[in-house]
């Protein structure tokens, strides 16, 4: 079977806490050794690439990181740059702002960076990204669609990503911009994928066995289509109400586990410590 995970991902549904307890960047930092790794904060997403480092650097610095580098791509000719493949090759996390996931695409695809961004993940590295840097995890990804709203037939704009983890659409902001309807669209156009909403201040932790666990205050929603037995989903009509049978929903919330090769929550067995000995009489 075709690996369907690579490397091992922390994917948050953005606007993560970075002034209180951080919890989720702490969980981040805590994945390298903070002494000696180096962690890489790619602004590639973002206009505003040297505001956002200096805000993550100060957070990342906080929280004991001593070595951090920022990746900023502004143009596709700079992901052919050697210093900047350099600075993948020689990193142990990336961290992938929030902004405009098609940018991330459009600027590194194909590329030197794109290619040992691959081979990272090969490598077992950490691959983190925050509200857009999330969306571009997965083999398809949203670009745009209607927040807050019923789900249409054929409203939902998608296209490629990353492919770091595959078979899913991954939406973020989920509960915080009412993104139900438009992640429903998308499983009703490709129904053998999975679904993942991701709160606000949530993320989940992806390894690759297979096993997402989640983390933060919010919740994630997974949507199963493999069992939809009826769609009204067609190219005709496409701004009418989408009708759909048998779609399986999961709401795990913090600490929660989900095997996404089986496609279920679970919990891990706990170890009887029973004491089996018998009382001196």
């Amino acid at each position: 079977m075709e690996n369907i995970l690579s490397g091992n991902l922390i994917i948050i549904g953005g606007a993560e806490d970075k002034e209180g307890k951080k919890e989720i960047l702490k969980r981040v930092c805590d994945s390298i050794d903070k002494e000696k790794d180096i962690l890489v904060i790619a602004t590639i997403a973002t206009e505003y690439p040297k505001e956002v480092a200096a805000k993550y650097k100060e957070v990342f610095g906080n929280l004991n990181v001593r070595n951090i580098k920022v990746l900023d791509i502004a143009e596709r000719c700079d992901a052919y740059e050697e210093g900047n493949v350099n600075i993948i090759r020689e990193s142990a996390l990336i961290f992938f702002t929030g902004g405009d996931q098609l940018r991330i695409t459009s600027l590194i695809g194909g590329t030197p960076i794109y290619d040992e961004l691959k081979e990272a993940c090969n490598k077992g590295k950490f691959i983190v990204g925050t509200s857009a840097g999330a969306s571009v995890m997965s083999d398809t990804m949203v670009v745009q669609g209607d927040d807050d709203d019923s789900p249409r037939k054929c409203t939902l704009k998608m296209s490629p990503g990353f492919g770091l983890i595959k078979g899913v659409i991954i939406d973020q902001h989920f509960a915080q911009r009412g993104r139900i309807g438009r992640l429903l669209a998308g499983i009703a156009q490709n129904p053998e994928i999975l679904g993942i909403g991701i709160d606000e201040n949530t993320g989940i932790i992806v390894n690759q066995t297979g096993t997402i666990e989640v983390i933060g205050e919010g919740a994630v929603y997974f949507i199963d289509g493999s069992t939809i037995t009826y769609t009204n989903v067609s190219e005709l009509h496409a701004d009418e109400i989408l009708s759909m049978h048998n779609v399986k929903l999961h709401v795990l919330t913090n600490g929660n586990k989900f095997d996404f090769i089986k496609k279920s929550p679970f919990e891990e067995e706990k170890i009887n410590h029973e004491d089996n000995t018998k009382e001196n009489i």
